[in-house]
């Protein structure tokens, strides 16, 4: 019960979130680009979330145990709160360059950005279906097993390459192209926290080392 409470009021933030970020900015709700987004991210969120709160709900307790006051590597609350910081950016340009007309994405792009926007969380959400022990934060638990297969044979870090992919999709599904620059600085500090937190795996997740060396990128095939 005290799950189901705690996943009703994490909708229920997001929910305030997008209010704030998206349709204030935006000075209007006849925004259909933004609830088709809001929609997409919702049910790509809500459907696995379901799953896990009967097949694994240790899994779904460790993803809504997140933010940068759960982290407990001083670094990773610094990154935490910008990678909080740019979120709320990247929405809030979005809808200001759609309520001042900076620029106009054709509506099979936008459709093709929430198509990203439901493969990236999608991806994310089969990461924890497959890894009960992908925390929002950056920890190891007391004999926690590590995966190298499936989606982590691909990459190391393929809740972060599926959250990449969402960040490319959001502009355009929000229709702009100026909330493009946003990902700049957001690769940077994801790139930031991948460095960090397989310093903190290579020391204290048995296996990890070696599986660095059979799985050479981190976060996109023969880039990085």
């Amino acid at each position: 019960m005290k799950l189901a409470i705690r996943t009703v009021a994490s909708m229920a933030a997001g929910l305030a979130f997008f209010a704030v970020t998206l349709f204030w900015p935006a000075g209007t709700f006849r925004y259909w680009q933004a609830w088709l987004f809001v929609a997409v991210f919702a049910l790509a969120t809500l459907l696995p979330s379901l799953y896990l709160a009967v097949a694994d709900p240790d899994a779904l307790a460790r993803r809504m145990h997140a933010g940068p006051t759960a982290e407990t590597r001083p670094a990773q609350r610094l990154v935490m709160s910008a990678i909080y910081l740019l979120s709320a950016a990247l929405f809030v340009v979005s809808a200001l360059d759609h309520r001042f007309g900076w620029s106009s994405v054709p509506t099979w792009l936008v459709i093709a950005g929430n198509v990203l926007v439901a493969v990236g969380l999608v991806v994310a959400q089969l990461v924890v279906i497959q890894n009960g022990y992908a925390a929002a934060t950056i920890t190891v638990e007391a004999g926690q097993r590590l995966v190298t297969t499936g989606l982590y044979g691909l990459v190391r870090h393929p809740m972060y390459a599926g959250g990449l992919v969402m960040m490319l999709g959001t502009p355009l599904a929000l229709d702009s192209y100026w909330g493009l620059a946003v990902l700049v600085p957001s690769a940077v500090v994801l790139g930031a926290r991948i460095v960090d937190e397989e310093r903190m795996l290579t020391e204290q997740l048995p296996g990890y080392r070696e599986y660095r060396q059979r799985v050479r990128y981190r976060l996109i095939p023969n880039v990085w």
